[in-house]
C-alpha cells in the first residue's frame, strides 16, 4: 500500500468552530489586511495542492477519503478529460463514472465537457442514451447514461445508477460517494475484476459510518490487505490549500482573514450539537453507528490474535440425514482435530471455565464461547465454537464433549444457554447432565437484559474481557444497540458473514451469555465436578461415538 494521505488528526486536537482556521494564501499574503487589487487566488493554477497530488498519483487503485466539497471529484473530472482526449498510444482510455445519484452522473460528464472545451479545444455535447447492463441470468436491464465522445475515439460515460455488471466495464471506473451506494460491498468487489484487463479504479467518498464497506476497505488497505493508495483530505486540509480563496472567487467577493474566520466558524457551527456528523463530513472521521452499544475501538482493544473462533459446517451434503454413527464420528473427529489442541494448552492450570450459548440450526450460527477469569481479573475467551447448520444431536455432542474435557483439566463454573426454540431442549439436557447449579436455561427478557447488559458493556469499556480477534465476531458485537436505555439485539438485524452466509449477531449473544455466566454468585453451588467418574464418562463417550 502507498499511503499519500494527510497525517492523521490527533483525537485530542480535533478542529472546532471556535479555533482560528488553518493558515492559507490570504493569511500569508498580508495578515490582517485586505489583499491587493491584483491578488489572484489561481496564480499557482486552478488546482489546490491536494488536487494536484490526486492527479499526479497514477496508481491503478486509488482511494479518496474526504471531507465534503474538498474538490477531489473536480480534480478527477479534469484528469478524466485529459485521459479521454489523449490517443491510445498516449494513454487514452474510456472512463465510466458511477455516482450515488442520477444527477451526479450528469453533473460529472457536464464538468468534463466544459474542461474539454478549455483544455482539449473540443466543443462536445452531452448525449443521453440507454446503457445496457447485462444481468447474471443473461437478461439485460437498461439504465440512463450520459456520454461525451472525443476525437480520440474515447468516451466519458456517467451512469445514473450502479450497474449490476460493473465487471463488464472496460477502462477507467470512478465510484463516487461510494459509501452511499445501495450495495457498497458489491460495487467495490466488482471493481476488482477490472484489474485483470488493466483497468483503473478510483473510489472517492465521504464517510457513512464506521461499519460501511468503504471504511472497511480503507482499514484493510492500511493493513496491507489491498494495494490501493489512499488520499485523505479533510475540510481543514482544503482550507489550508486555498479553498476559502476559491469560494470568494466564485462568489465575486474579496477575501480577508476576518471574513475567512467567520466563514470557517459558520460552517462548523452549522452542525450544532451533531459533533459526530461534523467529524464525519468535515474531518473524514466515520461516526459510530446510531445507538451502538459497543464502540468499535472498545471491541478492537479487547481482541487478541492468540484467541480463535473454531468454525464447523456440514462436511458433506446430506450430512443431517446420514447415520447416527457417521454423524457422531465426523463430529468427534473434528473436535479432536480442532478443539482438543486448544483445550490442552490450558492443562495443569486449574482454571474455572464458563461458557455461553446461543442456539441456532438453519439460517444463523450456534455460538458457544468458552473461557475463564484470569489472575488479571479479566474474562478470557480463548475459543468460540461456531456451528453452522449443525444437527441438534451434534450440537449436544459438541457441547457436552467440550465441557467434559474442560472438567478433566480444571473446574467447570457453569454456563448460560439460550433456551428459546430448540435451544430449550438442549439447555434442559445440559441441566440434567451438569446440574441446575451450573446451567442457566435462559429465556431472555427486558429485565434480564437490563440487569446484565451494563456489566457486559462495561467489560469492553474497561478492557476486562479478551476475545478472539475475528471479523465476524467483531461485526456481531457491533450489531448490539441501546433501545429505550436497554441493550438489545434488534430482531431485524441480519448481516453477511465472511463465508457469505447471514448472521444475527450470533457470537455477540454467545459472549453476552458467557459474561453473565462468569458473573454468577460463587459458593457452594459451584463445587467442581472433576472426580474419577467424569474421566470415565468422557472415555465412554469417546468409545461410543466412534462409528464401528
Amino acid at each position: 500500500m502507498t499511503d499519500v494521505a494527510a497525517s492523521m488528526v490527533d483525537p485530542d486536537t480535533l478542529p472546532t468552530a471556535d479555533q482560528p482556521p488553518p493558515p492559507s494564501p490570504i493569511d500569508s499574503l498580508m495578515p490582517g489586511m485586505l489583499p491587493p487589487e491584483d491578488f489572484d487566488p489561481l496564480a499557482d493554477g486552478i488546482l489546490m495542492q491536494h488536487q494536484k497530488d490526486w492527479i499526479e498519483d497514477t496508481s491503478p487503485l486509488k482511494l479518496g477519503e474526504k471531507g465534503r466539497r474538498t474538490g477531489i471529484t473536480f480534480a478527477e473530472a479534469l484528469d478524466t478529460t485529459l485521459i479521454a482526449a489523449a490517443s491510445k498510444k498516449a494513454g487514452g482510455d474510456n472512463t465510466y463514472y458511477v455516482g450515488d445519484t442520477k444527477d451526479k452522473g450528469l453533473e460529472f460528464v457536464s464538468v468534463c465537457a466544459r474542461f474539454a472545451k478549455t483544455v482539449a479545444k473540443e466543443a462536445l455535447e452531452v448525449g443521453e442514451f440507454l446503457f445496457e447492463d447485462k444481468q447474471e441470468d443473461g437478461s439485460s436491464k437498461y439504465i440512463t447514461a450520459y456520454r461525451i465522445r472525443f476525437a480520440s475515439g474515447f468516451s466519458i460515460v456517467g451512469l445514473s445508477s450502479s450497474p449490476a455488471n460493473i465487471r463488464g466495464l472496460q477502462g477507467r471506473v470512478i465510484i463516487d460517494e461510494a459509501a452511499f451506494h445501495r450495495n457498497v460491498a458489491a460495487v467495490i468487489d466488482a471493481c476488482n475484476a477490472l484489474l485483470i484487463w488493466g483497468g483503473v479504479i478510483r473510489i472517492i467518498s465521504t464517510h457513512n459510518g464506521d461499519l460501511n464497506a468503504f471504511n472497511e476497505l480503507i482499514k484493510e488497505t492500511k493493513q496491507d490487505l489491498y494495494d490501493y493508495s489512499i488520499h485523505r483530505v479533510t475540510f481543514d486540509d482544503a482550507v489550508a490549500n486555498g479553498l476559502y480563496e476559491r469560494v470568494c472567487l466564485m462568489r465575486g467577493t474579496k477575501p480577508s482573514p476576518e471574513d475567512k474566520a467567520a466563514w470557517y466558524s459558520r460552517i462548523r457551527r452549522a452542525y450544532g450539537s451533531r459533533k459526530e456528523a461534523m467529524r464525519e463530513e468535515l474531518d473524514a472521521i466515520p461516526r459510530e453507528g446510531e445507538g451502538v452499544l459497543l464502540p468499535l475501538a472498545w471491541i478492537e482493544r479487547c481482541s487478541s490474535q492468540e484467541y480463535t473462533v473454531l468454525r464447523w459446517k456440514p462436511p458433506f451434503d446430506g450430512f443431517v440425514h446420514s447415520s447416527k454413527e457417521s454423524r457422531r464420528g465426523e463430529m468427534l473427529a473434528w473436535l479432536h482435530r480442532n478443539v482438543e489442541p486448544v483445550i490442552q494448552r490450558y492443562a495443569g492450570k486449574e482454571l474455572t471455565w464458563y461458557n455461553g450459548g446461543d442456539f441456532a440450526m438453519r439460517q444463523d450460527r450456534s455460538s458457544y464461547p468458552f473461557g475463564f477469569v484470569g489472575e488479571d481479573l479479566r474474562r478470557h475467551v480463548p475459543f468460540i465454537v461456531e456451528l453452522r447448520q449443525c444437527p441438534y444431536d451434534q450440537q449436544k455432542q459438541a457441547l457436552f464433549w467440550i465441557v467434559h474435557q474442560l472438567m478433566m483439566i480444571g473446574r467447570y463454573g457453569g454456563g448460560v444457554l439460550d433456551a428459546n426454540g430448540n435451544g430449550m431442549a438442549l439447555a434442559q439436557e445440559a441441566v440434567q447432565e451438569f446440574g441446575a447449579d451450573r446451567i442457566v436455561e435462559l429465556m431472555p427478557s427486558v429485565a434480564w437484559r437490563r440487569e446484565t447488559g451494563p456489566g457486559f458493556r462495561a467489560a469492553f469499556e474497561d478492557g476486562t474481557i479478551l476475545i478472539p480477534a475475528d471479523l465476524d465476531t467483531r461485526n456481531d458485537l457491533r450489531q448490539l444497540q441501546m433501545s429505550g436505555g436497554v441493550a438489545t439485539m434488534p430482531s431485524h438485524v441480519r448481516n453477511e458473514g465472511t463465508d457469505g452466509g447471514k448472521r444475527h449477531g450470533d457470537n455477540a449473544i454467545g459472549l453476552w451469555n458467557f459474561h453473565a455466566a462468569t458473573m454468577r454468585e460463587e459458593g457452594g453451588r459451584w463445587t467442581p465436578l472433576n472426580d474419577p467418574t467424569v474421566a470415565h464418562t468422557v472415555l465412554d463417550l469417546d468409545k461410543n461415538w466412534i462409528p464401528a
